[in-house]
């Protein structure tokens, strides 16, 4: 009798992990940018509690597995890199605090998300055309890097989400993860 294997799926790589959560939070900063207006304050928290969770779970990701191992492999300028980096990841974590503990009627909560998709978009640029060509460059086993990233965030997003959110609204990435409240 023959033997049955099963194979486990592929793991991405660090980068295609970090890329695949900048484009599945990019799509929700779309939507509630371009719908706010017509959004009912419950619709609004739960995309802005969906934004949150993921990229608190992204930027612990980054800090605690991907930043440190590129500062490791001495990637070039990646203190420099690093520093702005994490500069960035707070003044996002600032604007998270305020989101999560405000009210999606008023006008700062619509102002405070659509900031911070901005703030997102610029870090992202940022990651994308200086940090990532440098790590792709080293000798970084990004395989490796990926699984325990990939490990990571789904620990970090099986303590489900910090504010209320219901159902996946962006079918995949970090999104699929969320548990409905």
């Amino acid at each position: 009798m023959a033997k049955r294997t099963t194979r486990k799926p592929a793991m991405p790589d660090a980068i295609k992990l970090l890329k695949d959560d900048h484009a599945a939070v990019e799509k929700l900063f779309d939507k509630y940018e371009k719908g706010h207006h017509k959004m009912s304050d419950s619709q609004k928290k739960g995309i802005a509690g969906e934004i949150c969770q993921m990229l608190t779970v992204h930027t612990q990701i980054e800090e605690e597995i991907f930043y440190p191992a590129c500062l490791e492999a001495e990637i070039k300028e990646a203190e420099d890199l690093m520093a702005e980096a994490k500069v960035e990841h707070q003044s996002a974590k600032d604007l998270i605090a305020k989101i999560e503990g405000g009210r999606p009627g008023s006008a700062e909560y619509d102002a405070w998300v659509i900031v911070l998709g901005e703030y997102i978009k610029h870090h992202v640029k940022e990651e994308h055309t200086e940090i990532f060509p440098e790590v792709r460059k080293s000798d970084l086993d990004l395989k490796d890097l990926g699984m325990r990233m990939a490990e990571r965030k789904e620990e970090l997003m099986g303590q489900g989400p910090r504010t209320g959110r219901g159902k996946d609204t962006n079918g995949g990435g970090l999104g699929r993860l969320v548990q409905a409240s």
